[in-house]
């Protein structure tokens, strides 16, 4: 059974798309949607060049928000109609080749007929960022990736407008059928549509949804994007930059747009206001799911009821147990995530090979999932249990691609590495949960770690004997944590008694409830 429950919390709205228990899909929003300009992905600005920095080929755009957007060079390039064709012809002399297995198994989302198209270098090598772009110069931009962390909004000029069934670029021409849509025939009937149906210099992708959709349906849906393309165009007329020209979608739009299937059975929503947001994009583009939308109110809550909020604390955790007893150790850094796989507790029945592949077999199907709950992105290293037999690493690999099928984002994945290693990257557009729903610790300042109490007693102790050469006083006071403290004064290892009989001075120690552990001060009574 698969469902679609959208949860509202004063400001927050959560949506999870489930089947069997599993969490699918995962969307939070706190507010943002109100938010002036926050910078959300799909969301068209009229901004204005702050810098360009020909060392790095890129430039840094103010669009209105508090950090100025990061342009690439390739992103900032419109390539003429001429450059586009060529590279178009290129790309299917590449398509027709073989592909080298060693260079791992893509895994593609909806949009990477037109990334592919993109990534063949419609831009010259004369064609630099100084020659096209000028500091101050205003120019119309997209997100393309939210603010993560420290970093500012990935922006670029390519635009591309989407909506259910199709996605439109009004600047690359470009015919395409999202990679997910399997069948040859179901393709070309899709192809034949969207040439029937584009503007000559204009580009259109059909995306997952439109598997089986009447030419009516994507007709409507492109010229419905054509219409907000066109009253774009006229607001970047009369406005000056910064300024934000297109809003995408509301957060239950979007949720109903880009994760809601056609085969959901059930939406359950605990919010009046947003039943009738839900009811209203059932009517106008999903017909098929009229009557499935429920208002939810009873007890246990509905997140809690269907076990969301149960999976959602197992993914803000380092560590994560297996059913058969193993664990996943996943670390996110600002470089990479990594992924190390136990065998914990399980202790298998049979050889040890046969322990080690049914752990690592089992892991497989939890990492795929954690990294797509957890929404990870950028390099991803997962270091599974070493393994002898080929056979069996091939079983890992190929059992770890098909569990990354139920992801939307794109994957690349390599194989199985002679350390048992397996290197992949996944695209996000998006910030990682724990980094929404988390915060650095204060205490440890995010480390993740502090100095044992003893590490700071002989730190103390150096500091102290440094003040007892120099200071003539007879009494010195020392404030201290109150483990610090409780260890200095012990007798087990005698600090502070061994301190006063060699400089035959007073050492006074204070418990301090309020300091961190790794704080002291040394205060010498010279008087």
């Amino acid at each position: 059974m698969k469902q679609l429950v959208i949860n509202q919390t004063l400001n927050e709205c959560r949506a999870a798309l489930i089947e069997n228990g599993e969490i699918l899909d995962f969307l939070m929003d706190r507010g943002t949607d109100t938010k002036k300009n926050h910078p959300s992905v799909g969301n068209i600005y009229k901004g204005k060049v702050l810098r360009v920095l020909p060392g790095m080929q890129s430039a840094f755009v103010d669009i209105g928000w508090e950090k100025a957007g990061f342009l690439y060079v390739d992103d900032a390039y419109i390539p003429s109609l001429e450059e586009q064709r060529k590279m178009a012809e290129l790309l299917r002399e590449k398509e027709k080749q073989a592909i080298d297995n060693n260079l791992g198994k893509v895994i593609p989302d909806e949009l990477s007929t037109l990334s592919d198209t993109v990534n063949m270098k419609m831009r010259p090598e004369s064609a630099t960022i100084e020659s096209f772009l000028k500091e101050g110069q205003e120019i119309l931009v997209q997100v393309a990736k939210e603010p993560i962390s420290t970093k500012g909004p990935r922006i670029t000029r390519q635009i591309t407008m989407a909506g259910r069934h199709v996605v439109f670029m009004p600047f690359i021409e470009h015919v395409g059928v999202s990679r997910r849509i399997e069948s040859d025939i179901e393709r070309d009937r899709l192809k034949d549509i969207l040439e029937n149906i584009r503007p000559e210099g204009k580009g259109v992708i059909a995306r997952t949804v439109s598997e089986g959709a009447s030419s009516k349906i994507l007709k409507q849906d492109f010229n419905m994007l054509v219409k907000i393309w066109k009253d774009v165009q006229k607001k970047v007329e009369k406005v000056k930059a910064p300024t934000q020209c297109y809003k995408d979608l509301n957060f239950i739009q979007r949720v109903m747009r880009d994760i809601t299937d056609e085969d959901v059975d059930e939406i359950q929503v605990d919010d009046k206001n947003n039943l009738k947001e839900v009811d209203k994009f059932i009517n106008k583009f999903l017909p098929n799911l009229k009557g499935r939308a429920v208002y939810y109110e009873s007890d246990p809550p509905l997140f809690e009821k269907s076990g969301v909020d149960m999976e959602l604390e197992r993914a803000i955790s380092n560590k994560v147990y297996l059913r058969s007893g193993g664990s996943l150790n996943i670390d996110q850094t600002e470089a990479l995530v990594s992924v190390d796989v136990n065998t914990g507790k399980f202790v298998g029945r049979k050889t040890l090979e046969e322990t080690i592949l049914r752990t690592n077999l089992e892991a497989v199907k939890e990492i795929a999932y954690q990294l797509r709950i957890r929404n990870c992105g950028g390099i991803i290293i997962i270091d599974f249990i070493d393994m002898e037999k080929e056979d069996h690493r091939d079983q890992v690999y190929q059992l770890l691609l098909d569990a990354l099928k139920k992801d939307r984002s794109k994957t690349n994945v390599l194989p199985i590495s002679g350390l048992g290693l397996v290197e992949m990257t996944r695209k996000r557009t998006r910030d990682t949960l724990t980094r929404v729903v988390c915060e650095s610790c204060p205490y440890c300042e995010g480390i993740g770690r502090v100095k044992s109490t003893l590490s700071v007693c002989y730190e103390l102790v150096r500091e102290l004997t440094k003040i007892l050469k120099k200071s003539k006083g007879k009494k010195i006071f020392i404030y201290a944590h109150p483990e610090v403290a409780n260890q200095l004064a012990g007798e087990d290892l005698g600090m502070i008694e061994t301190l006063e009989d060699h400089f035959q001075r007073s050492l006074v120690i204070r418990s301090e409830n309020n300091y961190h552990v790794e704080q002291y001060e040394i205060f010498p009574q010279d008087h």
